[in-house]
């Protein structure tokens, strides 16, 4: 049976908050850590609330955030 679980690359992220401003459950937040370019980059804040729904994945303009499925 596939899952599908939530997956951000760090590496991947810039920081521009498009996520975490159009995630309907507050799932996500900008975090403290700063990855390799300089951005503090996006975290599960709140995971348990996450209902894999994709928006932040459609929105992300870097593609480092999403959900995918494990076959």
């Amino acid at each position: 049976m596939s899952e599908k679980h939530h997956v951000i690359d760090a590496r991947r992220c810039k920081a521009c908050g498009l996520c975490v401003d159009n995630c309907p459950k507050a799932v996500l937040a900008l975090g403290t850590a700063i990855n390799a370019q300089g951005y503090n980059y996006v975290v599960q804040e709140h995971p348990e609330n996450c209902v894999l729904c994709d928006i932040c994945g459609t929105i992300c303009p870097d593609m480092a955030i999403g959900v995918v499925v494990d076959q």
